[in-house]
């Protein structure tokens, strides 16, 4: 029994519904990278990240590849990025509207009188 389109998107968001899941894909984005360069700017125990990177190699989001005794990360393909250039430009849209209510509400202030 296959799974409906809208559950296989619900389910991908969810496995990205992690900050360091993203802070991965953030910095993958820049290139392949070892666990050591992501352990040195990621604030997480080894084992925690670990554990996202498996989360995020199963459902096929980032790719690994051993160099000697060192795992390799990247990002399975260029969608991914697409994703992540996609959640910016949204959240850019969002807090400029913030931004700009913020505006107009500070104006308000200082067209009412004072008591």
């Amino acid at each position: 029994m296959s799974v409906p389109l809208y559950e296989a998107k619900a389910e991908l968001f969810r496995l990205l519904g992690h900050p360091v899941r993203i802070r991965v894909l953030e910095l993958l984005q820049e290139g392949p990278k070892p666990v050591r360069d992501l352990l040195a700017v990621i604030d997480v125990e080894a084992t925690g990240l670990s554990q996202h990177l498996a989360v995020l190699r199963r459902s096929g989001v980032v790719s690994a590849q051993r160099d000697g005794s060192t795992m390799v990360y990247s990002l399975a393909g260029g969608d991914v990025a697409e994703l992540m250039r996609a959640a910016r430009v949204l959240l850019t849209q969002k807090l400029a509207g913030q931004y700009d209510l913020l505006l107009e509400l500070r104006q308000g202030d200082e067209d009412e009188p004072a008591d």
